[in-house]
C-alpha cells in the first residue's frame, strides 16, 4: 500500500486521523511523487488530492539535512482564501510530531503578522496567487531552496483569471523542481498549462463523475424562476433538513436568497467576496458548529469548503461555469458517504442544464413540486435532445424557420451629415433605378 512508503509519524498520524486506507488518487499519485516524478492529477473534490501530494512531499523532506529546515521547501498554491486555511490544517495534522512550520498566506489576513511569520521562516507555504505575489515583491518569500511546487484546483483559477499570477510564480522558482498539478476537470486550458510547466508528467487520472455517482443523489426540481424563493424555503422547512448549503451564481442573489430565508423564519448566514475575511470565518464556523443550518454562498466563496457529513446542497441556480456544478455537488458526500443535490431548474437555464446532463452522462430524477409545478415545456428525459417540447419549437422548412424568405441586403455606405444611409432590398433599390 501507498501508506506504507512514508515514514513512521506519518504512517500514525494519519492512521489517528482515520485513513485506514488510501483513496484511488492516492493510491496512483503517492508512489510516482515519491519517485521524484512531475504529476498531472485529475480527480473532483473530496476524493482525497490534498493527502495525495502532501503526505509524499513531507516524506521527502522529512529526509532532507537539519540544516537546511526552516528554508522554503515546498510551495502550494491555490485559488480562494478558505481552500488555503483547510490545506494549512490538513498538513500541520498530517505532519504533527515533524517540526514542521507550515504557513498560510492568503488574502483577507492582516499582512503584518504574515511578514512577521515569514521573518521567522517557513518550511511550507500554502498560498493564494494575489497575497504571494504582492508579499515576494516586498522581498518577504524566499525561494531559492523550493523543491516542489503544487497547483491546487488549477481549473479554479484559470476561471478566476489567475493565468498571469501563476506564470510569474513559475518564472520566479527554481527550474529544477518537482511539479504537480491538480485539477477536478482537464479543460483545454489546463492541458496548456501543464505543458508549459511540467516536465514529462504522469498522468494520474480517477474518474471525475463515479464517486458521486454512487454516493450522491441527485434530484431536479423544475419551478418558475419567481417561484424558486418560495420553493427553497419549503424544501428545508419540510424537510427540516439539519444543514443546507445553498449555492448562487452571484453575489447579491446570494444576499437576496438569504434576506427571503430569514423572513420566512429560517436561521441562516450568507459568505462571498464582498464579506470581509473575518465575517466569512466567522460564517462558515458558525454554519459547522450548528448555530447556522444554512450556509448560502457563491461559487468562489465556498471553493475549498470542506464540511463534515454535509447532507445536502441545493443549486439555487446554475452555475457560470458548467463544470462547477461537480464542484458544488462534491461538497456533499465526501468521503464516500451519502449525500443529497438539489437543483432549482427555471426555463432560462434549460440550455445550460443539458450541458450538465451531457457532462454527467446521464438526466438526474426530475421531481415536480406539488403547488410549484411550471408550465407546460419541460421535458422528462432531456439527454442528446432538445429540451424543448416538439410544439413548442418552431418548424423549419428549407433551411429556415418557417415559409419566409430571406431578402438580400446591400451593404450600407459611408455616413453623411444626414447620418448613415441604411440598407435597403436590392429590388427596391432597382425600382428607383429604373424610374430614373
Amino acid at each position: 500500500m501507498p501508506f506504507d512508503s512514508l515514514n513512521q509519524t506519518l504512517r500514525t498520524n494519519i492512521l489517528n486521523l482515520g485513513y485506514d486506507k488510501p483513496t484511488p488518487i492516492q493510491s496512483k499519485a503517492i508512489p510516482i511523487a515519491l519517485s521524484g516524478k512531475d504529476i498531472i492529477g485529475a480527480a473532483q473534490t473530496g476524493t482525497g488530492k490534498t493527502a495525495a501530494y502532501a503526505l509524499p512531499i513531507l516524506h521527502m523532506m522529512r529526509k532532507a539535512e537539519p540544516l537546511e529546515f526552516g528554508r522554503t521547501k515546498a510551495l502550494i498554491v491555490v485559488p480562494t482564501r478558505e481552500l488555503s486555511d483547510q490545506i494549512t490544517k490538513a498538513i500541520r495534522n498530517y505532519s504533527d510530531g515533524l517540526e514542521f512550520r507550515i504557513l498560510n498566506i492568503s488574502g483577507g489576513i492582516n499582512m503584518t503578522k504574515q511578514i512577521s511569520s515569514l521573518e521567522r521562516g517557513a518550511d511550507i507555504i500554502v498560498a493564494t496567487a494575489g497575497r504571494f505575489l504582492e508579499l515576494n515583491k516586498q522581498g518577504h518569500i524566499p525561494l531559492s531552496k523550493v523543491q516542489f511546487l503544487v497547483l491546487d484546483e488549477a481549473d479554479t483559477m484559470l476561471d478566476m483569471g489567475f493565468i498571469r499570477e501563476i506564470e510569474a510564480i513559475i518564472d520566479m522558482l527554481p527550474t529544477k523542481r518537482q511539479t504537480m498539478l491538480f485539477s477536478a476537470t482537464m479543460s483545454g486550458a489546463v492541458k496548456r498549462l501543464s505543458e508549459k510547466i511540467l516536465n514529462k508528467p504522469m498522468l494520474v487520472e480517477i474518474d471525475n463523475l463515479s464517486p458521486a455517482d454512487l454516493t450522491i443523489t441527485q434530484i431536479v426540481h423544475p419551478v418558475v424562476k419567481e417561484q424558486k424563493s418560495e420553493l427553497l424555503s419549503y424544501l428545508i422547512g419540510s424537510n427540516n433538513y439539519p444543514q443546507v448549503l445553498v449555492f448562487t451564481r452571484n453575489k447579491a442573489t446570494a444576499d437576496e436568497v438569504s434576506l427571503h430565508l430569514k423572513n420566512s423564519g429560517l436561521n441562516c448566514v450568507t459568505i462571498h467576496g464582498d464579506k470581509k475575511h473575518g465575517a466569512r470565518d466567522r460564517a462558515l464556523s458558525g454554519f459547522r458548529s450548528g448555530e447556522y443550518p444554512i450556509l448560502v454562498a457563491t461559487d468562489i466563496a465556498a471553493r475549498g469548503l470542506d464540511i463534515d457529513d454535509l447532507g445536502v446542497v441545493i443549486n439555487y441556480d446554475i452555475p457560470h461555469v458548467i463544470t462547477d456544478y461537480i464542484h458544488r455537488i462534491g461538497r456533499t458526500g465526501r468521503a464516500n458517504k451519502n449525500g443529497i443535490a438539489i437543483t432549482l431548474l427555471s426555463s432560462n437555464e434549460l440550455i445550460s442544464w443539458k450541458k450538465i446532463e451531457l457532462l454527467l452522462g446521464k438526466a438526474p430524477q426530475r421531481i415536480e413540486v406539488k403547488g410549484f409545478e411550471p408550465p407546460a415545456g419541460l421535458v422528462t428525459k432531456t439527454r442528446g435532445k432538445s429540451l424543448l417540447k416538439e410544439e413548442a419549437r418552431p418548424k423549419r422548412a428549407n433551411g429556415a424557420f418557417g415559409n419566409r424568405k430571406k431578402k438580400e441586403l446591400v451593404q450600407p455606405k459611408y455616413a453623411s451629415k444626414r447620418g448613415p444611409k441604411v440598407a435597403r432590398p436590392i429590388e427596391e433599390k432597382n425600382k428607383k433605378q429604373k424610374k430614373r
